[in-house]
């Protein structure tokens, strides 16, 4: 591993850290590049993100990909906790501390957005930052490809009936501009470019794709860490002026997060998953598509609702919590994994 693997932890603190007080001294910078987005989607994290994950498309290899379907236990996995649990036990933790545990710090009204937020966030598995999880955990690349574009694909016909069933309502609607041009910008065109990178590459020696990817590794890294500035610099005079309400959300979604992981991990052991299709199969349903769950959330509730205060939480918390899975997978990563 090199120096920017070994200790991303740290560099991922030091990036929360330069985030918020970035965010509080320049609140200007941070707010003309938060505006820089299209249907919920900024220009400039979708970027860094095209960064982050175009390593690891370059080493899809699509003969692998043909043979996914020769062990479907992996996908089967994913499926089932993102559509058949995970929305459900966030509806139960939601309801658990904001109804119960916490109610005497929280008004009715408030509690009920939060709940809301956090339903929104279960029922969004996520899309793009999957392969950069996937990536840190040496997972399959061409598995890992699969499991984000099948659950695209449900995710467009079970979203709605699903958070419908959750809040009790009957309008919620599939932002389509959110989702097509977040499944364009992370997953289509990133994929293409690799494609054709791989290509050329492969036709120049047997060993320039590994080069060029070890290459490229430390710019992943550094998309990450800029990437962890932004979201944290977009809300940093809300971390500073709601820091109570802040942590109040965070316990139950960084529970979900682990709970949904070990559910995972014990369904991975019981399916007797190889370590690089158990790690990414588990990591896909404890992350979550921020984008398309804070669009639904302003859409539903309104921009200063704390339903979208909960999304926004959701988004904070899951850098951090993913890296420490991140780090618990490869610890238990068997020896010549």
């Amino acid at each position: 591993m090199g120096l920017f693997e070994r200790y991303l932890t740290l560099w991922v603190a030091l990036g929360i850290g330069a985030g918020v007080g970035l965010g509080l001294v320049m609140p200007g910078v941070f707010q003309t590049v938060a505006a820089l987005e299209v249907a919920q989607v900024n220009l400039v994290v979708a970027l860094l993100i095209w960064v982050m994950i175009y390593p690891m498309m370059i080493q899809i290899d699509w003969h692998a990909v043909k043979d996914v379907g020769q062990k479907p236990h992996g996908l089967v996995l994913t499926l089932v906790v993102n559509w058949l649990i995970k929305p459900f036990t966030m509806a139960a933790l939601g309801l658990l501390f904001f109804r119960y545990v916490f109610a005497d710090w929280v008004a009715p009204q408030l509690a009920s957005e939060y709940i809301a937020g956090m339903i929104l966030l279960g029922v969004a598995p996520c899309t793009a930052m999957v392969f950069v999880w996937s990536q840190l955990v040496k997972g399959d690349a061409s598995y890992t490809l699969v499991q984000v574009s099948v659950n695209d694909l449900i995710m467009v016909v079970a979203f709605a009936p699903i958070a419908a069933l959750l809040l009790g309502v009957t309008n919620v609607t599939v932002p389509w501009e959110t989702l097509v041009l977040s499944t364009v910008l992370y997953v289509v065109l990133p994929l293409l470019a690799g494609m054709a990178t791989r290509q050329i590459l492969v036709k120049q020696s047997p060993g320039a794709l590994g080069h060029f990817v070890a290459r490229l590794k430390p710019w992943s890294v550094v998309g990450l860490i800029a990437t962890v500035v932004l979201l944290f610099g977009f809300q940093a005079r809300t971390i500073v002026d709601q820091p109570f309400v802040i942590a109040l959300i965070a316990v139950p979604l960084i529970l979900q997060t682990y709970g949904i992981f070990f559910i995972s991990w014990w369904g991975a052991k019981q399916l007797k998953l190889p370590h690089n299709i158990a790690g990414p199969a588990c990591l896909i349903g404890t992350s979550n598509f921020f984008e398309l769950a804070v669009a639904v959330a302003i859409s539903l509730f309104g921009l200063n609702s704390g339903a979208a205060l909960a999304t926004v939480v959701g988004v904070l918390v899951e850098v951090p919590v993913m890296l420490s899975l991140v780090t618990i997978i490869n610890a238990w990563r068997p020896e010549g994994a």
